[in-house]
């Protein structure tokens, strides 16, 4: 496919469709404050909120490299939705019931966010539709079927399973063997929610600086070029964009994912694909997509793409690679074939924190001041909102303004893990690691067998995920 006239890159369609923000001022020098928060995406500008709600007196400074909401909040699939990295991982490690307690508060947070932005009026395109996950393959539907029954074993009593019929007349997707839907999700504008979410920060108070990279977190400190904060509390609330602070080059791997944009589709078309529930749709290939049917009318589909880039390099002003458009565009014809002839209007990327057992945490060092909130590993819209309220939990517990709650003794509080590996095997592993996904997904396309392919199986476990 010829991409001359698909807009690549240029941030997000998001931020093309809602315009960039009017730009804040960097910070003029150094400076003091209650609690200095680093990174002006969801976790960081949620925190804010919730902190700056619960003690109004606190003086809160967030800083922002570029603008809110430039990295993963304002490029993301627009899925709010409860799933959350790692909770298999947390059960083996504090039992069963310790992860059904993080499942529960995940699906309470949509609800959360969905609540919360109608009381600040934020216009986010919102709408509740759920979380519908589809199979292609005889593989794909055994895993779906595992899936399913391990999410209702985890509280989700309210999961539907569906089959190949029942699926279709939800959403016409080609080849579809079966689905599993979650009424735990909904449908937004990324763009418009961070930004709303950052003008209400803003509007109680909080102090946000744009144009201000953060170069080094120390305890009680975050430097930039500008001048010095200097906190009890610092937090560092930078998904993809860890990498780029000192000493922070093998913390979290930035992981990039793309995405493409059509052109409103017009009514013969939605009448054919369905999709009038307007859920989120995912699947259970592997190399997974995820899509949304936006509130104008366009279907946002997103992969991985190129995954990483090689030195935990992070990002183009969202530029992706023409192969990339060209592959998410066949693979939205092949899943829709009546969108043959649809135009492409933009094609962009950004990049997601990855930790090194894929588990995503909460963190505060009760010694330093130092704590941070991440490795979302792409379901960062929704947990972001929990992992922010959970920071001001523990700032509260750990300054004397309250004792522990709900929150702080979940099980993702204060996880450690190891670093990534060096150069050049961190490459090697990721890009290696994708191709065996890309290629069982082939194998179990041609396959009838219902079993996962092997080679996916030794993916996983030499990546860590299992």
């Amino acid at each position: 496919m010829s991409t001359v006239s698909t807009v690549v890159g240029g941030i997000s369609f998001w931020y093309a469709q809602e315009g960039t923000p009017a730009p804040r001022e960097p910070l003029p020098g150094d400076t003091s404050v209650d609690v200095c928060i680093v990174g002006g995406g969801y976790t960081g500008l949620w925190t804010a909120y919730y902190l700056k709600k619960a003690v109004p007196f606190l003086n809160i400074t967030v800083l922002e490299a570029k603008f809110c909401g430039y990295g993963a909040s304002g490029r993301n699939g627009g899925w709010l939705y409860n799933g959350i990295a790692g909770r298999d991982r947390y059960a083996k490690l504090h039992g069963h019931d310790a992860a059904v307690r993080l499942q529960k508060a995940m699906n309470e947070t949509v609800g959360e966010v969905v609540r919360t932005a109608a009381e600040e009026k934020i216009d986010a395109d919102i709408h509740q539709g759920g979380v519908l996950e589809v199979a292609h393959t005889p593989a794909q539907l055994a895993r779906l079927k595992d899936f399913h029954s391990v999410e209702i074993a985890f509280g989700e009593t309210d999961r539907i399973l569906r089959g190949a019929r029942e699926t279709a007349e939800r959403v016409h997707v080609t080849g579809t063997v079966g689905s599993t839907w979650t009424p735990h999700g909904a449908r937004l504008h990324p763009a418009k929610l961070v930004k709303g979410l950052a003008d209400a920060v803003e509007a109680l108070g909080v102090t946000l600086h744009e144009s201000t990279p953060v170069t080094e977190i120390k305890p009680k400190h975050a430097v930039t070029p500008y001048g010095t904060v200097r906190a009890p509390y610092v937090l560092r609330c930078t998904e993809g964009f860890t990498a780029s602070l000192k000493g922070q080059k093998r913390t979290w791997l930035p992981m990039n994912s793309s995405m493409i944009v059509t052109e409103p589709l017009p009514a013969r078309i939605w009448d054919a694909i369905g999709w009038e529930g307007r859920e989120t749709l995912g699947d259970m290939a592997h190399a997974y997509f995820y899509a949304q049917r936006t509130a104008d009318d366009r279907i946002a589909l997103g992969g991985r793409g190129y995954p990483y880039r090689f030195g935990s390099a992070t990002d183009n002003d969202g530029r992706t690679q023409p192969a990339t458009v060209t592959a998410l565009r066949d693979l939205m014809v092949r899943l829709f074939p009546v969108t043959a002839g649809v135009h492409v209007d933009h094609a962009w990327s950004g990049v997601l924190g990855v930790p090194r057992d894929w588990c995503a945490t909460v963190t505060l060092d009760r010694s330093t001041g130092l704590g941070y909130a991440g490795g979302y590993v792409g379901s960062g819209v929704a947990t972001a909102n929990l992992a922010a309220r959970t920071l001001r939990d523990l700032i509260q517990q750990d300054s004397g303004q309250a004792g522990p709650t709900e929150l702080t003794a979940l099980p993702w509080v204060n996880h450690k893990v190891r670093r990534w590996e060096p150069e050049p095997f961190r490459w090697l592993g990721v890009h290696g690691m994708y191709a065996a996904y890309r290629a069982a997904d082939r194998r179990e396309t041609a396959s009838p067998r219902p079993g996962t392919d092997p080679i996916a199986k030794a993916a996983d476990r030499i990546a860590g995920r299992h």
